[in-house]
């Protein structure tokens, strides 16, 4: 999308919506965002197939919800993106739902979301679609894979939202069943550019459960994911009709100290797929991951972080020694895991307005896409770089 087109369509989304909160002042809100930043990725590709510095690294977006009634309220976002191969560059709705409320008494409080609903499962899934709402330009890709955002950020679907609380604290629980689109675009980024097919989730089904002691100074949460995709052949194609099922095991805690904060999350998830690339193909692994990352508050303006990211394609073969065998040595053994270290700044200089700036030391290439035929050829290094800069505005 031309830029010059991409800011006149937000100012007049802007204006738009400006009048339209004018004439339902108490009831209609609306917030906007607007970034743009430089990035590289050397040897990788990770942001494009050139690994030099790029702008691509863009995101606008309004979010906006009505309240009928005290019961009821609509809820969405439209966004532009621009992250290279990280995502498909355009708009989007990333979300847009009804919220009902079902209870509110002094034990109990539960919303139901109808439509396409936001992901609340993860520590960050339902802040990563809002760039000054996460803790670092780059998510860690373990958990946050951003080949996968669309499909992780939420799904056409239903989602229940509760809450209560007991004399051991407050408790927390979300479920939700739905399924998210995929693009032709991103089927080809996930599975190579060879797949010509269709590619849909079937579903997705998710839960978890949280515990906030009366202390308020850390939770803790576990949850499941459930999901089944199907692949569907093309006339033309190198790959043949098949599905693949996804099951997650997720932890995650945070603790929020004066002036820092520790949080983590791990993971363990198996994928079975079947067929895809030859009659009768079946290969079942599990994955584990995760990351523990460090934020220190310098003042209320200034934050500094450091993160350790870790991502293992196979828990049985690590080092993807396998792996590269099983590919007759085509495929190195380095794509069978990703290891990443991050620090990372951001200082927020208005209210309104902040700077962010971090760089990614990174081993292995194992959350590379596309995911099913690597791409060795651009992906020729086991240790690479992301250095990234992004200047965020919030209104």
């Amino acid at each position: 999308m031309n830029i010059f087109r991409l800011v006149l369509f937000v100012a007049l989304l802007v204006s738009s919506l400006a009048n339209v909160q004018d004439a339902f002042a108490d009831d209609f809100k609306w917030r906007g965002f607007i970034s743009q930043g430089l990035i590289q990725a050397d040897e990788s590709n990770f942001v494009d197939d050139h690994k030099d510095v790029s702008l691509r690294l863009t995101e606008v977006g309004v979010n906006a919800s009505y309240r009928l009634n005290p019961k009821f309220r609509i809820a969405g976002q439209a966004v532009y993106l621009n992250g290279g191969n990280r995502y498909t560059e355009g708009v989007r709705v990333d979300f847009l739902f009804a919220d009902i409320q079902i209870a509110n008494s002094a034990d109990w409080r539960a919303n139901l979301h109808l439509g396409r609903f936001k992901n609340y499962h993860w520590l960050y899934s339902a802040t990563r679609d809002i760039p000054h709402t996460r803790p670092s330009i780059i998510l860690p890709q373990s958990v946050y894979f951003d080949q996968f955002r669309d499909v992780a950020l939420g799904s056409d679907g239903v989602a229940l939202v509760a809450n209560t609380s007991n004399s051991l604290g407050e408790w927390d629980f979300n479920w939700s069943f739905g399924a998210s689109p995929i693009s032709d675009k991103q089927a080809r980024n996930l599975l190579g550019d060879g797949a010509a097919g269709d590619l849909k989730q079937k579903f997705a089904h998710q839960a978890n459960l949280v515990w906030k002691p009366a202390s308020g100074v850390f939770h803790i949460s576990l949850g499941f994911l459930d999901s089944e995709f199907k692949y569907d052949q093309a006339e033309q194609d190198t790959l043949i009709d098949g599905r693949a099922d996804v099951n997650r095991i997720m932890i995650h805690s945070v603790y929020d100290a004066q002036d820092w904060q520790f949080a983590f999350e791990i993971f363990k998830e198996r994928t079975i797929y079947k067929d895809l690339i030859a009659p009768g193909f079946i290969n079942d692994s599990t994955s584990e991951g995760g990351y523990a990352q460090f934020r220190y508050f310098v003042n209320n303006d200034i934050t500094l972080l450091t993160r350790l990211d870790i991502f293992d394609l196979d828990r049985k073969d690590r080092d993807g020694r396998i792996r590269e065998a099983q590919f007759g040595g085509f495929v190195p053994a380095y794509f069978g895991f990703q290891d990443q270290a991050t620090l990372g700044l951001s200082w927020d200089f208005t209210k309104d307005w902040r700077i962010s700036a971090e760089v990614h030391r990174v081993k292995g290439a194992g959350r590379l896409a596309p995911l099913l035929m690597p791409d060795v050829v651009t992906n020729n290094s086991k240790y690479w770089n992301i250095y990234a800069f992004q200047l965020m505005h919030w209104f």
